[in-house]
């Protein structure tokens, strides 16, 4: 899960104890990328694939014009990448047009954006600038307004979200030197004064984006421990600071590959007086926070990729036709069409998967967080090498800056810009491999309910037997269902062309089920070290999910249109790309070279290959 730094004092087991009691237990609704784990298609949840309502698309279409027009006029993209500044001008025009409150309810002053209205807008802007759009979604996904929608209280709403839906910019400061993905190494502490009526806040926060312009900052602390069950427990408390609070102090500005624009810096908070007012939920209950904001906060970064995406496909499109080599366009040579025969389908299962999620949100029936967790995986993964794919169907066109072009008089497709902004998006907000181990816990959590009790060494021997008499019937069940379910499925005949596919994802969820539970019971305790094990499943699962997405849209687009093949014949490629990458990583779960391969890396770690080093400065 993670690793100890030479100035860490704690354990891994006392690591995952923290986050182990940071996560959220309860499951009050259903959700289809958990049930599709268990070996269940609840086809219901996303069929049909959800649409707006009329009037919620049309305050979202008459919204985006205005962004649109907005972005036109007033944002150059590469001036602003060029400069490493968003000019006051422009961040006053998107005040004014309600950008940073469009998640903000009207009643506070916000324009009260459906999540899907939301992503809509930021995918636009991310299509034209990676820089403004974090700019907007690091405000508002996980700055300050979010937690406070979820939990801050009437008086805190009524006193913050105003000046925030104006143009008040927030942040959010959880990660540390040394406390990344691992929160029980958190420095930062506040130590209650005035007889707990207010904190003395003190510590150093890293890369904490917006952080150097927020007037307003949410601030993950430790604050004193408690004890339960004879042990001690680490509290990390969520504290809303402002920057005219003294001791607050911006120390350093970050400067990154990409998104030039952006505003990330160290923050230095020295014996910051708090109120105890000013806490979010409660003591204690700061890395929930984190964690739950982040569930909906982390829907804006894959529809930031859907805009890249798209805009790429646009260039892709565009020069393919326009660049001839060896008598014709180069879209019409094998090689470079199959770089777009892969990337318009990926594109479409993208956007499926995204809107679904968006919705799925919105509606508020259905428990998201895996299926936004899916969404981040997928889509930031898949936009890179959709952006690779780009700058090498561009050649060298593809590595030379807008600037360059334009100054030489070709066309300034942003294509280098693109990139170096769009590699970030497999690292913030949960790098890859961390994704992949929060997915791959929340997916066992039906298990773990099952027979959590009857392996916790904690529990009275009479618990625990009652707990394994339960998972003994469960299972007994279970079990053999998923293996005869893997021989029979539904006819999905009412998907047409596509059904084939559905019966697929129908039977592949039952391997995945058994592979989950069989990794569970071989490893059990040591399952979260079998990484790549965790890693393979939770990559079936991810195309699973976009299968079903791209399928649920597609039959939905040819209800309302016909006599445009054009959706099906997208979902069809893609599902067939996706069967044959399910069939590779199916084979790796027995068919891999993991524990020779660990072995090798810590023989590297070990100094043992330096010589390969050689001949280098």
């Amino acid at each position: 899960m993670t690793y100890q730094t030479r100035s860490s004092s704690h354990t891994t087991p006392e690591a995952l104890e923290v986050a182990e009691a940071a996560r959220e237990t309860e499951w009050q609704h259903p959700s289809f990328v958990g049930s599709l784990f268990m070996g269940r298609l609840l086809t219901p949840l996303v069929f049909p694939y959800p649409e707006q309502s009329e009037e919620d698309r049309r305050i979202g279409d008459e919204y985006l014009s205005q962004v649109e027009a907005f972005l036109k006029a007033r944002v150059d993209p590469d001036a602003i990448d060029r400069t490493g500044e968003i000019p006051p001008a422009v961040l006053e025009g998107l005040a004014q047009l309600g950008c940073f409150g469009m998640k903000i309810p009207k009643a506070y002053g916000g324009l009260g954006l459906s999540q899907v209205n939301y992503n809509r807008v930021i995918a636009l802007v991310a299509s034209y600038c990676g820089s403004t759009a974090v700019w907007l979604s690091a405000h508002q996904s996980i700055g300050a307004p979010q937690p406070l929608m979820l939990f801050g209280t009437e008086e805190q709403r009524r006193r913050y979200l105003p000046r925030l839906a104006a143009g008040t910019i927030s942040a959010f400061a959880l990660t540390e030197l040394d406390a990344g993905s691992d929160p029980a190494n958190m420095h930062t502490t506040a130590i209650p004064v005035d007889g707990g009526e207010a904190y003395l806040l003190s510590g150093e926060k890293l890369w904490c984006t917006n952080g150097p312009v927020a007037q307003i900052v949410v601030v993950m602390a430790r604050t004193p421990s408690i004890t339960a069950g004879g042990r001690e427990r680490k509290q990390i408390t969520a504290f809303i600071v402002e920057r005219s609070m003294p001791g607050v102090e911006v120390v350093h500005r970050c400067r990154f590959m990409g998104l030039h624009g952006i505003q990330n810096g160290v923050l230095r908070f020295t014996n910051v007086k708090v109120p105890k007012a000013n806490i979010l939920w409660g003591l204690g209950q700061g890395l929930k926070l984190a964690l739950v904001t982040l569930n909906t906060g982390r829907m804006t970064l894959p529809a930031a990729c859907v805009g890249a995406a798209k805009r790429c496909l646009q260039i892709s499109r565009q020069w393919s036709k326009e660049r001839e080599q060896w008598g014709g366009p180069i879209g019409k040579h094998e090689a470079i069409a199959a770089k777009l025969a892969n990337m318009a389908p990926t594109v479409f299962a993208m956007d499926a998967m995204v809107w679904l999620a968006s919705a799925l949100a919105d509606r508020k029936t259905v428990d998201f967080r895996l299926e936004a967790a899916m969404a981040k995986l997928f889509c930031s993964e898949a936009c890179w090498r959709i952006v690779d794919d780009t700058v090498q169907i561009r050649g060298g066109r593809g590595y030379e800056t807008a600037d360059s072009l334009r100054a030489r008089g070709e066309k300034p497709y942003p294509v280098e810009r693109i990139m170096r902004e769009s590699r970030i998006n497999l690292i913030i907000e949960g790098t890859s491999e961390i994704m992949r181990l929060f997915i791959a816990r929340e997916a066992l959590d039906a298990h773990m309910r099952l027979v959590g009790k009857a392996l916790d060494p904690h529990q009275p021997h009479a618990v625990k037997l009652q707990a394994l008499a339960r998972a003994t019937g469960y299972y007994l069940l279970w079990w053999p269902r998923q293996w005869t379910s893997r021989y029979w499925t539904r006819s999905y005949r009412w998907l047409g062309p596509l059904a084939g596919h559905l019966r697929f994802v129908e039977r592949t969820s039952h391997q995945l089920a058994l592979a989950l539970f069989q990794g569970a019971l071989t490893h059990q305790a040591r399952l979260a070290y079998r990484q790549q094990l965790l890693g393979r499943l939770v990559d079936i699962g991810a195309e699973l999910f976009a299968m079903v997405a791209a399928c649920s849209k597609a039959h939905r687009l040819l209800e309302q249109r016909a006599d445009d093949p054009g959706p099906v014949e997208l979902a069809d490629l893609f599902c067939r790309q996706a069967r044959r990458r399910i069939r590779a990583t199916l084979r790796g779960l027995t068919d891999h070279d993991d524990r020779q391969a660990y072995q090798l890396a810590q023989a590297v770690l070990n100094d043992r290959y330096r010589w390969l080093e050689a001949g280098i400065l």
